[in-house]
Order: C-alpha cells, then structure tokens, then sequence
C-alpha cells in the first residue's frame, strides 16, 4: 500500500470517490467537474493533472486527467488504486475509428484491449495476457448507453504506445491497421491496456470508455476544442456507471 500523498497525486486521504472518470487531457477533466459535479473540489495538481470531487445524483464521484499513453496511465491509475482505495477507474478518452460502421462521436465501450506494448512485462507473467474490462462496469455502461440513446459499439480497441509513427514510404503501415480492422478491432487509442492491467494485478475494476474523435480510414475529424468539450454523451454514460455501481 503506497502512503499518501503518492509521488505524483497531492490529494488526501478520503478526498476521492470509490469512482474515478479519467480522461487524457486536464483540461477535460476541468469541464466534467464544472459541468456535472456538485460542489467539485480540487484535490490534485500535481504537473497541472488536475483532479476533483463532487458529487452526482447525490454519489461522490472524482475525475482526474491520465495523461496521454500507457506509461502516464499506469501511474495514476496504480496510484489511485493503491494509495487512495479507488475501486473503479472509468478512462473516458478519445479514439480513432477503423471500422467503416463506426462514426464520429460514436461510442466505443472496450471489452478488450489489444497491444504492442511491452507494459505487460513486469507482471512477469508465462504467457501472452489478455486485458479486459470489469465486467460489471462494462454491463452498466451498455445499459446507460441505451438509456442515454447513444450510438454505441462493444468490441476490442488497440492500445498503441505510438502517435506519431515512422511510417513514411512504408506501405506495410496501412497493412498493420488493415490486420487489425480484419480481426474486428473497433479504434485505435493509447491506454486502455495498462488500465486493465493494473486493474487485473490490483483487484479492481476498470472500463474503457471513447467517443471517436477521427476516422483513420476516411480521414474526417474533430477539433482540438470539440475533443475538450462535445464528449458529452460519453460523460453522461461514465457518470451514471458510477452511480449505479455505488448503489449496488
């Protein structure tokens, strides 16, 4: 058990809530809490990753940025874990689309999580492991989406430690992603893995849940600004997870 305050999470202990809404950016972070928590308070910024608590539909729940990649989510999430006593860890980012079927600002739900990440390593484990979602967030989650009307998918994503790859000239590029699209991964994204990892080693729970913010077949978008702001449904959904899972 890690003494708190952790390394990198200034917070108190009791200052979160069983439940904890992650988004990559802080800033996003910033608006769920303003826009749909009652009485948020801040209780980490440590590195500018702010982190608060409030309260909805009467249930504390917390949101508090990962950061962008597996090496940043497996920190906090290890440390909210570990040090805090979170129980449930609610990622709510953004992916890109490989599915034709698959829309902008649809939802995708992560059952699964596939990598080409090493992060798995220091579990030391025999064999390949497969990351997946709690089954009991991933069942609450379906049930919000339908409630909310949201276009939603549930399916594997592919958690990629690279952005940016050095795909210049190299058409095998576009092979990888065809590979993946051929075994019915939905989108790409950057830290589901490590989250269901941790999770796993732990014993707690995690869920994946992204709106699609691009479209890497067809190429189409969203802004920087609408990624901070528009996710709403996204929000709604992860929100009422959380609700439903403190009153069971």
């Amino acid at each position: 058990m890690l003494t708190t305050p952790t390394p990198h999470i200034s917070a108190a202990p009791g200052d979160f809530g069983k439940t904890v809404l992650m988004p990559g950016d802080p800033l996003r972070s910033k608006f769920i809490a303003e826009n749909f928590l009652e009485n948020p308070v801040l209780v980490n910024d440590v590195r500018g990753v702010q982190g608060y608590t409030g309260y909805y539909k009467g249930v504390k729940v917390s949101v508090m940025a990962s950061g962008m990649g597996m090496p940043a989510m497996g920190i906090y999430s290890h440390e909210l874990y570990n040090g805090y006593g979170v129980e449930n860890i609610i990622r709510v980012g953004s992916a890109g689309a490989i599915q034709e079927d698959i829309q902008l600002y649809d939802l995708v739900i992560a059952q699964g999580a596939c990598t080409d990440s090493n992060f798995a390593h220091q579990f030391h484990l025999p064999s390949t492991f497969a990351p997946i979602a709690s089954w009991e967030l991933l069942r609450e989650a379906v049930k919000a989406s339908e409630a909310a009307g949201a276009r939603y998918h549930v399916g594997n994503v592919n958690s990629s430690d690279i952005f940016y790859g050095d795909h210049e000239g190299i058409p095998e590029a576009l092979g990888k992603i065809h590979c993946l699209k051929k075994m019915g991964v939905m989108a790409l994204e950057m830290e589901a893995a490590a989250l269901y990892m941790n999770a796993a080693r732990f014993g707690k729970r995690a869920l994946c849940i992204c709106t699609i913010s691009d479209h890497v077949l067809t190429g189409k978008e969203t802004t920087s600004a609408e990624r901070q702001t528009a996710f709403t449904t996204m929000m709604k959904v992860a929100l009422d997870v959380a609700v439903a899972v403190e009153n069971k």
